[in-house]
């Protein structure tokens, strides 16, 4: 299996636990918006411990990007990525994974599990195809929000958040629920696009169900 070694050229936080990493690219280095690839830290004790993450910038950019939450109390591969600096490397892996563009439709995420779509939706935007799409985007809190300001700007009206663990103006407040979602889409007959925890997805996929939405048109990572 190919491998790539790329360096750290820019290190940004977006939330309290997320951080943006912008790195170099290799030549010919290609992949499709929603994508992803194993990541390892080539470092002496790190080079095997692979982890997904997905690309999220576009692909004809100069650089690569991914969207990392870190998680300081498992003192594993997120964590030791936070202690990285400018100069620091990866090790990339193929790319692989099932996320990917196949029609217009609601967006639904929760936490972390936006990465994948936003590739997808700053692909979308490029090529003046946004509109007649949703963003539902659970989180616990208004902190929580990965990349609020740019959703709002590209989406407006098209991005409903949702927080289970504060109530706050202009937010929705609990979890989403077969209710929730007929009251916020009009239509159930177009493309959903889901991912978040294991829990959210079992209940997501079986509400999705009960809406009559099929198989075929929903699009989740495949392991």
């Amino acid at each position: 299996m190919e491998t790539k070694i790329v360096k750290i050229t820019d290190l940004f936080d977006l939330t309290h636990d997320v951080r943006r990493y912008t790195l170099t690219k290799p030549e010919n280095y290609s992949f499709v918006p929603g994508q992803a690839t194993e990541v390892a830290i080539n470092k002496p004790d790190w080079t095997k411990e692979k982890r997904p993450f997905t690309f999220t910038c576009l692909p004809d950019e100069d650089h690569l990007e991914f969207t990392i939450k870190t998680y300081p109390e498992r003192k594993g591969v997120t964590h030791e990525l936070y202690k990285l600096r400018e100069g620091d490397e990866l090790i990339l892996h193929e790319v692989w994974g099932s996320i990917v563009y196949k029609g217009k439709g609601v967006f639904i995420a929760g936490g972390a599990g936006i990465t994948p779509f936003i590739s997808i939706i700053r692909h979308l935007e490029k090529n003046k195809e946004i509109s007649g799409h949703l963003l539902i985007f659970a989180n616990k809190t208004r902190a929580d929000i990965i990349m609020e300001e740019e959703f709002n700007s590209l989406l407006n009206e098209s991005f409903v958040n949702i927080l289970s663990d504060e109530k706050a103006e202009g937010y929705f407040h609990g979890l989403i629920t077969q209710d929730f979602l007929q009251e916020h889409i009009d239509n159930f007959d177009r493309k959903f696009y889901v991912c978040g925890p294991p829990p959210m997805m079992d209940s997501l996929l079986q509400q999705l169900s009960d809406l009559g939405v099929g198989e075929d048109s929903i699009i989740k990572e495949e392991f």
